[in-house]
């Protein structure tokens, strides 16, 4: 036994040592790398590096295991020891380093039993590949995923205990509607009353309180709601399609999960065991299903790490509760909490916008961010008069910046609905700039993708009826709808599989004209399963596939044809990315991550092209320079959340959010009007600018002192409706290669918004538009544009009042321009 003085020394020296190496972070973030022992909640802002305290803790854990967070000493510890440790230079050598960390460790972790939980596919690569940096192959065998890609791990081993085949294939969205389609349409609901989708809500929502078809039905069948019994009919049909399929959705991978820890103990305690330390990052948009697997793996006292910002949910619609980062402190009483709160993405202004914003939430906890880089520009705030100057202002705002020597992956647009990306695609297009929608058609929502995804699907799965009927004529074999029908009544009466009774299906009357081309089908499946079994690389069997389907050569030799080709391909780089860092590779992981992949994880800030999207997709994203649009009553906090405190109060978070996406610029625009969805309103400006301390915001002052002010609030009168439809007759915004006529009303970007009017502009005649003498190009003429540099015209293409230029340019390649619209950033020789 040691004395406690010499206890107290070593554990110091100890400390300080384990300290050094991770010496670059700052206080808060060293303390919570060191603090490894039991529950602890980390309230980490925007920007203060979550994830690299995440990684720097797991490196602790591995290299030195508990032994920054106890006083507990190894044995046969010397004073020469502790002598060594106090003494240790500040460079030590290679062997003082290995004697310093072989005194310092106490039961260090085995990788494999070191679980860290992401929300998305993109974040869990991040964590793999940066602690693959940090730690080298140390850091293999480190669960660092997504809860579903954990759950889908756990249930390879286990979903038979539930009635699973551990083979199970996963549903995406697109496939739980197709099967809910016919759910509802066999049991005679009607879906214009109880749309597909709208009943996978209900069940989703039922799942996460972990209620089952049958718990659903009886709290159906005890109350008089027809709404609620053909709920809990679909529910239970649907489930029982899925489970006869070998299938789960996303749903399903963690509420079966759950179960199979709650119906059998010694799984959930073979995981207790298992796994010695949990982290859960972004665990303010956990779920109640979420919380519950995280507290069955850790126990009620374990070393669990959640890793959030209160500040930051806002993913109450997809049934994440703030409760749970909320009341983490109560449901583990001898937790630990401590806040990151400096910032190293946002200059001072931002950030002081931000918690200006923030602060008029209630339900927080409370920090405020703070940084030490500086207060920059102030954020600029613009009221423009409508939507199609809105758009306009930012293009030629990001065209402006190239011209200074910015690129478009600079910048952002964030918006609070996509039907706000219309009128910017369309200016963006007119001006030629290159932009990515996040969140616009998905790679593996494309037909061809998911044609090719379903015949890998039933490879793996040949139960997966879905998916065989979605390929079972594609290309086309001869099976027609008749024959499916057959096969499916057949099915039915028999309760196999579709493939069991293709396979056989010269063994029953009604398929004897079709058995031939069943069995060309089932054959091909037989052949290539045959193949993958006796060990064929992934990479291979794909072109296999390819061969044996003749998919690609069905396509034919068209424009759109050889993009579905060129996509099909695309799709192999996933398959080789997939073996490259996957040890053992199966097509069951491999389908298993793509089933689980989304936009987001293909985006790559690396393209050079301004990105849109919503300010829920921004989330855990940053760029330099970022517009945050509609900024109205109505538009953003939404018409919805206005007069309910819960809502306001996750679009406040919103709003904190979409802030903290800028790093350096950040521009805030309003309209007086905007149309959407066919109709035209008129909206006040945002109450979240009002928020905003004047010392951090410009342009605010053409706005009133007191939200009493009726400008723009309101609905238009008749008459400034039928003004507004005549003066976007003229205005338009065309689809790309129409001429456009820029609207007169445009301020010159960067300049003063129009004052406020007391009352609508009153109905008055349009003017035609003033006839302009167009610059004078032609094939072969040089130009010099502000963003792109030299170029020269290679087309001319005329058009009513304007032209339509192909211009080849030194540096950034072929671009297609308005002539009336460029003529303002480019000179021709």
């Amino acid at each position: 036994m040691y004395d406690r003085a010499f206890t107290e020394k070593f554990t110091a020296a100890r400390r300080a040592v384990i300290a050094r190496d991770f010496a670059r972070l700052n206080d808060r973030q060293r303390e919570a790398v060191l603090t490894t022992e039991g529950p602890l909640l980390l309230l980490a802002g925007a920007g203060s590096g979550k994830t690299t305290v995440l990684i720097h803790r797991i490196a602790n854990l591995i290299r030195y295991g508990r032994a920054s967070d106890t006083d507990e000493l190894p044995p046969d510890v010397t004073e020469d020891d502790l002598a060594f440790l106090e003494n240790l230079p500040a460079d030590p050598d290679a062997a003082e380093t290995a004697r310093a960390r072989a005194l310092c460790a106490l039961d260090r972790v085995e990788p494999w039993r070191i679980i860290a939980i992401t929300f998305t596919n993109k974040a869990a690569e991040e964590l793999k590949n940066r602690l693959a940096a940090m730690l080298g192959p140390d850091a293999d065998g480190i669960w660092a995923m997504t809860f579903h890609a954990a759950c889908s791990r756990i249930l390879r081993r286990h979903a038979d205990l539930l009635g699973w085949p551990t083979s199970f294939t996963i549903y995406d969205q697109d496939d739980a509607v197709a099967v809910m389609k016919r759910v509802l349409r066999e049991l005679d609901i009607d879906d214009r009353i109880l749309p597909p989708k709208t009943v996978l809500g209900y069940i989703s929502r039922a799942k996460d309180a972990l209620q089952s078809p049958a718990d659903m039905t009886e709290e159906a069948q005890a109350g008089y709601d027809v709404r609620k019994k053909n709920v809990a009919r679909a529910y239970t049909e649907y489930a029982r399609r899925l489970k006869a399929a070998g299938a789960m959705d996303f749903d399903d991978l963690i509420y079966l999960t759950v179960r199979l820890f709650r119906e059998y103990p010694d799984v959930e305690a073979y995981y207790r065991r298992y796994f010695r330390y949990i982290l859960v990052d972004e665990y303010q948009d956990t779920d109640n299903l979420q919380y519950l697997l995280a507290s069955s793996i850790a126990g009620p006292g374990g070393n669990i790490c959640v890793v959030g910002d209160d500040d930051q949910s806002i993913y109450k619609f997809r049934g994440a509760t703030i409760e749970n980062i909320l009341s983490f402190e109560e449901r583990y009483k001898n937790a630990r909490c401590i806040k990151l709160e400096q910032n190293y993405r946002s200059t001072g202004n931002i950030l002081d916008a931000a918690n200006a914003v923030i602060k008029n939430n209630a339900s927080r906890k409370g920090k405020k961010l703070w940084t030490d880089a500086g207060a920059g520009e102030k954020i600029r705030f613009r009221l423009l008069e409508n939507d199609d100057e809105e758009a306009e202002y930012i293009a030629n705002t990001v065209l402006a910046g190239l011209a200074a020597g910015r690129h478009f992956n600079d910048y952002a647009v964030l918006y609070r609905m996509n039907a706000q990306s219309n009128r910017l695609e369309f200016a963006f297009k007119r001006s030629g700039i290159p932009y990515r929608v996040i969140g616009g058609m998905r790679f593996f929502e494309r037909a061809e993708i998911k044609d090719i995804m379903a015949y890998l699907c039933v490879v793996q799965n040949p139960a997966d009826d879905l998916r065989l009927l979605r390929i079972v004529n594609v290309p086309a074999r001869g099976i027609g709808d008749t024959t499916v029908e057959r096969l499916r009544a057949v099915a039915a009466e028999t309760g196999d599989s579709l493939f069991t009774v293709a396979s056989h299906a010269a063994d029953y009357p009604e398929l004897k004209s079709a058995a031939a081309r069943l069995a060309g089908f089932t054959g091909l499946i037989t052949d290539l399963r045959a193949a993958l079994a006796d060990g064929m690389p992934l990479d291979d069997f794909y072109d296999l596939l390819l061969e044996k389907t003749g998919y690609i050569a069905s396509l034919g030799d068209s424009d759109e044809a050889l993009a579905r080709g060129d996509n099909i391909r695309e799709l192999k780089s996933n398959v080789v990315t997939f073996m490259e860092r996957t040890p053992e590779p199966t097509l069951a992981q491999f389908l298993d991550e793509t089933a689980l992949y989304t936009d987001l994880d293909r985006y790559e800030q690396s393209d050079d092209a301004v990105v849109m999207m919503t300010m829920h997709a921004a989330k855990g994203l940053e760029f330099s320079n970022v517009f945050i649009t509609g900024m109205e009553d109505g538009i953003f906090p939404s018409l919805r959340s206005i007069g309910e405190q819960e809502e306001m109060e996750e679009e406040r978070r919103l709003c904190y959010v979409a802030i903290t996406r800028a790093k350096r610029h950040l521009t805030m625009t309003a309209a007086r009007r905007r149309m959407m969805f066919g109709r035209t309103s008129a909206n006040m400006v945002s109450r979240f600018i009002e928020e905003i301390p004047p010392e951090h915001i410009e342009g605010t002052e053409a706005l009133s002192q007191s939200r009493s002010r009726g400008d723009w609030y309101g609905e238009p009168d008749p008459e400034y409706l039928e003004y507004d439809r005549r003066e976007r007759e003229q205005e338009r915004v065309p689809a790309y290669g129409e001429s456009y006529r820029r609207p007169a009303s445009f301020a010159a970007y960067g300049g003063a918004a129009r004052p406020a009017s007391k009352k609508p502009a009153p109905a008055r005649p349009v003017s035609p538009p003033q006839k302009t003498a167009l610059p004078a190009v032609a094939t072969g003429s040089v130009v010099h544009h502000k963003a792109f540099g030299r170029g020269v015209v290679t087309k001319v293409t005329p058009m009513p009042g304007d032209a339509m230029l192909e211009i080849v340019f030194d540096t950034a390649g072929t671009k297609r321009v308005m002539l009336k619209t460029a003529a303002a950033f480019m000179t021709i020789e």
